[in-house]
């Protein structure tokens, strides 16, 4: 049996479509993960304070951590109207990996369970398996 990730043995392809549905979630349960020095890079590019920052955009989860709010609609509260992404050159890590997390890349049912969400999933060209071994790299921090 081989030791390759299934996306060696068989690519996948992904092509972003724009469509902001990687951006949404339950306003209860879910948040953007924000890593050390990930707060202060967006709220420095917003240009407003810290304490603003936490106010307007952030959220608590208990037993979860901090992280971006999800709005009662459902959308990343750093979503624009236009369901563009309006910190798009410092978006968090778990933004800009998206969809090669660990769990998604785990198998070939799990990328494709995630495609129901994601459009973009199985569309395009081939994506390169040392481009996805590059992203899943940067969840060894």
């Amino acid at each position: 049996m081989s030791t390759n990730p299934f996306y060696v043995q068989q690519p996948v392809s992904f092509q972003c479509s724009g469509c902001g549905e990687c951006c949404r979630g339950d306003p209860d349960t879910h948040y953007i993960e924000l890593l050390p020095g990930e707060a202060k890079a967006i709220y420095k590019y917003l240009d407003i304070g810290r304490k603003a920052f936490e106010r307007d955009y952030m959220v608590n989860l208990p037993a979860i951590g901090k992280g971006v709010r999800i709005t009662e609609q459902g959308y990343c509260s750093l979503l624009s109207s236009d369901k563009r992404c309006s910190v798009y050159e410092v978006r968090p890590l778990q933004c800009s990996s998206y969809p090669y997390w660990p769990e998604v890349m785990h198998s070939r049912a799990t990328w494709n369970a995630e495609a129901t969400r994601c459009e973009g999933i199985n569309q395009g060209n081939a994506v390169k398996p040392e481009e996805i071994d590059s992203q899943l790299a940067r969840f060894q921090i």
